[in-house]
Order: C-alpha cells, then structure tokens, then sequence
C-alpha cells in the first residue's frame, strides 16, 4: 500500500487537484450561460460537444473503476509494485461526473435553442459509433480472465483519443468562420488552469513517491493535461489574435452609425414632422 513521504507534499497534491477540479468544472458554465442568454447555440460546434460527452463518459468509468475498486488495486499494484499509490484522486472521480452531467445538459441545450442551419456531422457520429463498438469488444475480450485494470486502461485511451478529436471540429469551424463568436473563451482560460494545475499534481506525487510510475501508470491522465494545454493555446490565439472579437463590435457599431447618419441626411426634416 502506497503512502506520502511528506505530508506538505500530500496537502500540495490534494489543493492542485482541488484547483484543477474546480477550473475544470467550472469551465462549463460561461459556455451554457452563454447559450442561455443568447437562446442560441450558433457558433459552437455540436461535434464537440457530441464527442466531448464519449470523452467524459468513459474517462467516468476509469476514474470510479481504479478509484473504488479494490480488485483493480490489486491488479495495478501487481503490474507497478506494491508500494505504488493509485493514480487517480477524489477529485478527478468528482470532476467526471460533473463533466458528464454538464455536457448532457449542454446537449439539452442544443436541442431546444436557436441552432441555425448546424447540425452533427455523420463523421462524428460515425466516430462515436465506432469508440463505442471498439469499448463492447473489450469488454467480450476482458470478461473470460478478468483484466479489469486492461479494460479501463482501454478506457483511458479512447478518451485521450476522444479529447485529441473534440477539440478539431472548434478549431476548424472557428478558421472557417474567421471568429469565434458563439464559443466563450471563458471555458478556455479555465480549461488552461485545470490542465496546469492537473498536471503539477501528477508531478507532485512523482516527486514525492521518487517515481515516474505515476505518469506512464496513468498515461491517459497525463496527455490529458498536455493535449488540453496545446488545444487551449491555439484557442486563445484564435480568439485574442486571428480573429479577436472586439474589431468585429467595432466594425458592426460604425456600420450602424454610418446608416444612422445617411438615414438622417436623406430626412433632414423628420424630427419637425
């Protein structure tokens, strides 16, 4: 059984992980206030969101099953050493879930709000069809001698795969469009810090433990942090640099001055009348 060396570390650990948790979580939200306010969900991109809910569901799954199961424990322990910790946190099982009910709950939103002419391509839902298939197979290949820690492991990969592929349908719809305007970027700068924060709670345990173990014992969670990272990035660029929102505001509002001034100069006499 795995145990701290330091206890300032283990504190350490546990505020990243809490901090990661709630940018995470937290993250969700100025994207479904801003569908609200709007009653529109124009300019983001269903794909991602139909993809993001494969993601989440089954990283759901191998969080709860490494982290409740005791005969996953075995398993994992047996395979990296019995002095190994377990690679995934509380607040890791906690961010999963919330991930999972606020996607759904995006879901819901595209369907009852202003969509426009968008709609879910047939690649992503061929895409999901086709991780889900993949998941039933695994599982037919598992049940005969029991590998549980290699089913989740199957798991973890399909949603480091799924978060690879979410993130391209947002960016590309965004180079198309030349904005970014329907897509908060107030999920993006949060998504940034959990991924930050996600990542140096790994490193904190590898420190601790003296051990890499950690980062290839959990490799989902690790290139979850790095392929958040390098995504979130090339939002932001998008967003602050290639197609910043603000000339957009700006060019509409003097569109709407200059037909104000041409209207009042084709009726200069129509406050009098």
């Amino acid at each position: 059984m795995g145990s701290w060396n330091s206890v300032h570390m283990e504190v350490l650990y546990n505020i990243l992980g809490w901090i990661a948790f709630c940018s995470w979580s937290i993250s969700f939200y100025p994207q479904v206030i801003l569908n609200f306010r709007r009653k529109s969900v124009v300019g983001l991109n269903f794909d991602f969101v139909l993809l993001n809910l494969t993601k989440h569901s089954s990283y759901l799954i191998y969080n709860a099953s490494v982290f409740f199961s005791s005969a996953i424990h075995r398993q994992y322990r047996k395979k990296y050493g019995p002095n190994e910790m377990i690679p995934v946190a509380a607040n890791d099982v906690a961010f999963s879930i919330h991930a999972v009910i606020l996607t759904v709950f995006t879901l819901v939103q595209i369907a009852i709000y202003d969509r426009g002419n968008q709609r879910v391509s047939r690649t992503s839902m061929g895409i999901v069809s086709a991780a889900w298939l993949a998941v039933a197979v695994c599982i037919f290949v598992a049940l005969p001698s029991q590998s549980w820690l290699w089913l989740v492991s199957c798991f973890n990969i399909l949603q480091v795969v799924m978060t690879v592929i979410k993130y391209i349908p947002q960016v590309v719809m965004n180079f198309r469009r030349k904005s970014t305007v329907g897509f908060s970027i107030g999920n993006i700068l949060l998504d940034l810090l959990g991924g930050l924060t996600n990542y140096g709670q790994m490193v904190v345990q590898s420190v601790d433990q003296h051990s890499w173990v950690n980062f290839y014992g959990n490799i989902g969670k690790t290139l979850l942090s790095l392929v958040s990272i390098f995504f979130d990035l090339i939002f932001i660029l998008q967003h602050y640099v290639l197609y910043p929102a603000k000339k957009s505001v700006i060019s509409t509002n003097l569109d709407t001055v200059s037909k104000d001034q041409l209207l009042k100069s084709d009726h200069p006499h129509s406050e009098d009348a």
